[in-house]
Formats: C-alpha cells, sequence, structure tokens
C-alpha cells in the first residue's frame, strides 16, 4: 500500500517570533511511518515541526502551518492508498500576522482567531475508495466523541487517545488507545509502547485493505 502519513504540531503566527502551537512531539506518527515501512509499505510523511529524524525510507514533506499541511496533503492524497491523519493540527490561527515583533511595553494583547480549515473536511470529495484514518485526541467522553468525529468526517477508522493520562498521549514514549471502525467495531488497546501501537494499527488498516 501507499500510506500518507501526517504527523506533529502545527504553528499558527502572532508575529515573526511568536506563535500559537500544541503538545504535539510528532512521535506517534513517525512510529506509524516507521512501522508502514517495516512492513513494507511505501510512505510519505507529512511533518509539521518536531525535533524527531524522519525515516529514511520514507518521503518527506515538512511543513509549519495548518494551511501548509492542508496544501501538502492535497498534493499527495492522489498517490495515496491511505491517509493517517495523527497530526495535531491547530483548530485556530490569527486572523492577522504582525509584520513587527509585538513589544512587551504595548501592554496588554488581544488575539483575534479565525477557525483553520479542517483538512479531513477540505479532502473529503477526493477519499474514492482511499481508506481514511483520523486521531482524536480528547479529556472527556473521549470513545464516544471520537465515533462522533468517525461519523461526522466519513472516515474508516478513528483512533481516541485520552489527553488526560501522564503515561500516554502527548510527549511521552507510550500509548493507550481505542480504535473505533466504521463498522462500529472497538479494539480497545492496552498502554504500550507507541511503536507497538502502530504496529497494531497497521494490522488493522491491513485487514480493512484486503
Amino acid at each position: 500500500m501507499k500510506v500518507l502519513v501526517t504527523a506533529g504540531p502545527t504553528r499558527e503566527f502572532i508575529d515573526p517570533v511568536r506563535f500559537i502551537t500544541n503538545r504535539s512531539t510528532g512521535k506517534m506518527g513517525y512510529a506509524i511511518a516507521s512501522s508502514a515501512l517495516d512492513r513494507e509499505h511505501e510512505v510519505c510523511l507529512i511533518s509539521g515541526p518536531v525535533n524527531l529524524e524522519p525515516p529514511k525510507a520514507a518521503s518527506f514533506v515538512s511543513v509549519v502551518t495548518a494551511e501548509e499541511m492542508l496544501q501538502a496533503v492535497k498534493k499527495n492524497i492522489a498517490w495515496c492508498d491511505v491517509l493517517i491523519m495523527t497530526a495535531a493540527v491547530a483548530d485556530w490561527r490569527p486572523i492577522s500576522i504582525n509584520a513587527e515583533k509585538i513589544k512587551k511595553g504595548a501592554g496588554s494583547l488581544s488575539l483575534k482567531l479565525e477557525p483553520t480549515v479542517d483538512i479531513l473536511d477540505a479532502i473529503r470529495d477526493r477519499k474514492g475508495t482511499r481508506i481514511f484514518v483520523g486521531f482524536s485526541a480528547d479529556s472527556t467522553d473521549v470513545v464516544s466523541e471520537a465515533t462522533r468525529k468517525l461519523t461526522a468526517k466519513h472516515l474508516d477508522m478513528m483512533v481516541a487517545n485520552d489527553i488526560t493520562r501522564t503515561d500516554a498521549g502527548f510527549e511521552c514514549d507510550t500509548n493507550q488507545v481505542t480504535v473505533i471502525e466504521r463498522s462500529g467495531a472497538q479494539h480497545v488497546l492496552p498502554l504500550m509502547s507507541k511503536s507497538d501501537v502502530a504496529t497494531e494499527l497497521m494490522k488493522l488498516i491491513e485487514k480493512v485493505n484486503v
């Protein structure tokens, strides 16, 4: 299969040195890219800013903002059989970016934000027979919210993450997820390394592809 993976956070700039971002390290997405390669699939990895080395055998696209990630996905979607959206794309961005650094002495600062484009919504009409897999990170009603998103975004699979855990999700090497299929089937994976989570996820995706 040809697997397109998005990973890491995006940065939405306030001025030339300040930006809005999130806690994503990209480790889960990079683990999925590595696992897919190990299982002899072709991989294109689209990544926001992280401190990780991409797998050497993967085609690699570096992006910064949500808009750049959207354009990179659009450019590569026709190539892939599977899209795995692990990236923690910013939900909002400043309406305007200050051209110069905002001085600290300027007093209080109010930011006006606007929603970024939902990448999965933006490429929905390009799905065709491709397998679309999303990641959902929530602090309450984790599985039910992931199930809602799976239906709303017309996905084949959604991976639910509980961001309240200290041993899973952001900024750690382990994860505990529930994988929800479009059929309603749920696969509750135990706490394991992100590499092992990636392997289990790829096994489930390969079954969908058969």
